[in-house]
């Protein structure tokens, strides 16, 4: 027995000697890297001051360091940045659905400012700027070697002047200037209108107006349209759509789902991960649903297109969207100044990460351009409409068919004259509904 109490004793001595021996090095080597941090924060605490002292102009201490700070965190990924006072104020009104400025979500792509989306209604809207467009120039200033938040400060200013950008856009041969007036941004967040018999929601970002305008939007459609009976199904058009409040984007998603997870996100430390779950009930009954993503569409809105997308509940038309699939979380800082800093990655329901990549609509549907010659030939006349048996004076009525027959047909017709119409002005929409169309007559013959 003694042998043996020795032997685990020895045993145990011997952990203790090489746990020790294992840890030095690693103790030694923390030790070497805070020795490091510090000599770099003298070095940076030297540089400060040789500029302040020997600049060739006397320099603002104040921006100086705060352009230290944001160099520093625009360095990680283009999304983290640091927000000044009166930049965390705004970005907090925006939050709340009012801001100021052009209407206009950008990034930066090689030292460019390109456009995500332009926000429907706004000046940059009215203007023509359409997503993927490239900024190269504000009145005339180069935006090269500018960060994105110099360049949108260039972009910002009174309400009522004017700007002018430079644009360079895919098919266009040359760069070309656009005007723009700026304004008060007033964002409705979801826009919901009938289009045939079908409830199209246009959710142009993700405030805290836009869950609460989603349920109300859809109820309102559903009793113009004489009851949920009357409705073929939902196009939820995330189009243009630049993201926004990760918890509006859940509510949204769960809004349509009965169960399962909705998203997940997952930062450096893997306990800090979370999954986000739907809860029982859906505010659309389970209608036909159809989701429209472009280029454009990024952040929350391909949360919700994943979401849906990944438990069948949609089906996802348009084109492959913008591939933001990162968390920025904001951190109030010292002074009412705040950094926006990437802290996750976020992940779709079957365990996917859309970032740089994106959403892939499950029926590709590119949007044609207007050419100019289909804008010229609407400034010309129109040709006369033809004429049919039924325009005919003294012509014979049918009679095969009764009153409330004819009244139906003529209904019918008068329904795809404007889906002709639809598809004229808006491809991609009218695809759409033609899809729900189809889904909801698969559902009624089932």
């Amino acid at each position: 027995m003694k042998k043996f109490l020795m032997a685990a004793a020895a045993g145990t001595l011997g952990g203790v000697v090489v746990t020790t021996q294992v840890a030095a090095p690693l103790l030694a080597q923390e030790a070497a890297k805070t020795v490091n941090v510090y000599e770099q924060l003298d070095l940076f605490g030297d540089i400060f001051e040789r500029i302040r002292a020997q600049y060739v102009e006397e320099v603002d201490e104040k921006e100086l360091i705060e352009a230290a700070i944001n160099g520093m965190l625009t360095s990680l990924d283009p999304h983290s940045s640091y927000l000044p006072p009166d930049d965390a104020e705004e970005m907090r009104v925006q939050t709340r659905g009012e801001f100021g400025g052009l209407g206009i979500e950008v990034t930066q792509d090689e030292g460019f400012v390109k456009v995500v989306s332009p926000i429907d209604g706004t000046p940059a809207d009215a203007a023509g700027i359409e997503a993927g467009d490239f900024i190269t120039h504000i009145d005339g200033e180069s935006v090269l070697g500018l960060t994105l938040d110099d360049a949108v400060d260039l972009m910002r200013g009174p309400v009522g002047s004017e700007i002018v950008i430079t644009v360079v856009r895919e098919g266009e041969a040359e760069p070309f200037d656009v005007s723009i007036i700026r304004d008060t941004i007033k964002i409705k967040a979801v826009r919901a209108r009938l289009e045939r018999d079908a409830v199209v929601m246009r959710i142009t970002t993700f405030n805290d107006q836009t869950f609460k305008n989603l349920e109300n939007g859809l109820l309102e459609q559903i009793e113009a349209a004489g009851g949920i009976d009357k409705v073929s199904g939902v196009v939820l058009d995330l189009r243009n759509n630049p993201g926004g409040l990760l918890t509006q984007a859940i509510k949204v998603s769960d809004a349509f789902l009965d169960k399962g997870e909705i998203v997940s996100t997952r930062g450096r430390n893997p306990e800090d991960g979370e999954r986000f779950n739907a809860t029982q009930g859906d505010i659309s009954d389970g209608l036909p649903m159809v989701v429209l993503i472009n280029g454009g569409s990024a952040s929350a809105s391909e949360i919700v297109a994943g979401a849906l997308q990944d438990h069948h509940r949609a089906i996802v038309v348009g084109t492959k969207s913008f591939g933001k699939g990162s968390v920025q979380t904001v951190m109030p800082l010292r002074g009412d100044g705040a950094m926006r800093l990437t802290t996750a990655r976020y992940y779709t329901p079957s365990g996917r990460s859309i970032q740089a990549l994106g959403i892939s609509p499950d029926i590709l549907v590119p949007q044609p351009r207007r050419t100019a010659q289909a804008e010229e030939a609407e400034d010309k006349p129109t040709r006369p409409i033809a004429r049919s048996e039924a325009d005919l004076r003294g012509r014979l009525d049918n009679d095969s068919l009764t009153e409330d027959e004819i009244r139906q047909i003529e209904e019918d017709r008068r329904r795809e004259e404007e889906a002709t119409k639809l598809r004229e002005d808006d491809y991609q929409l009218a695809y759409a509904i033609d899809v729900l169309r189809g889904l909801a007559k698969l559902n009624v013959d089932e």
